[in-house]
């Protein structure tokens, strides 16, 4: 049920932004667009809610439990940075707006785009743990929780390679050949 809810919220997630952007330039409904844009975050509010409600029941925590702390965190490190990059294409597309400037592929700019990328996960790392403790909190029941312990520890081994990953770039810059 969990699996399907976190789907659910992703395909809701951007039914709103493309319904805003669509309301904003194509529709000509900026304040439409606007409100539609702003309650994505309700999306995140509904997983998180149905998650509680749902291990509250007396379900046994399962990885997918974990994976909607983990979605949330991502939303709210990337949602921002993913809504502004869907702005930026509609804008030029449909509304005579700028290019969207491609993303940094050599030196320093590119180095600072991979630093601000993994500090990015960092901030979901800490958001989803932070979820997932409050999850185990709430439902106090180790033995109902067991599959949500393990899942910090090996998204810290995630975050960990990605930090090897993005800060290489600082240490060795892409050169444009």
């Amino acid at each position: 049920m969990i699996a399907a809810l976190i789907v659910a919220c992703e395909i809701g997630f951007w039914v709103l932004v493309l319904a805003g952007l669509s309301a904003r330039y194509i529709a000509g409904w900026k304040r439409t667009g606007a409100v539609l844009l702003v309650a994505t975050p309700v999306v995140d509010i509904l997983l998180i809610a149905f998650t509680v409600i749902d291990l509250r029941s007396g379900t046994t925590a399962e990885f997918m439990h974990g994976l909607a702390a983990i979605y949330i965190g991502v939303t709210v490190a990337y949602g921002h940075r993913m809504i502004k990059w869907a702005d930026e294409r509609f804008a030029y597309r449909f509304a005579g707006g700028e290019k969207p400037a491609p993303a940094p592929k050599y030196g320093k700019e590119r180095a600072r785009r991979e630093r601000e990328g993994w500090y990015r996960h960092l901030m979901a790392w800490v958001v989803g743990v932070v979820l997932l403790m409050l999850m185990i909190w709430m439902v106090n029941d180790p033995s109902r929780t067991e599959a949500l312990k393990g899942i910090p520890r090996m998204w810290g081994m995630i975050l960990a390679i990605d930090f090897l990953i993005s800060f290489s770039y600082t240490i060795w810059p892409k050169e444009q050949k």
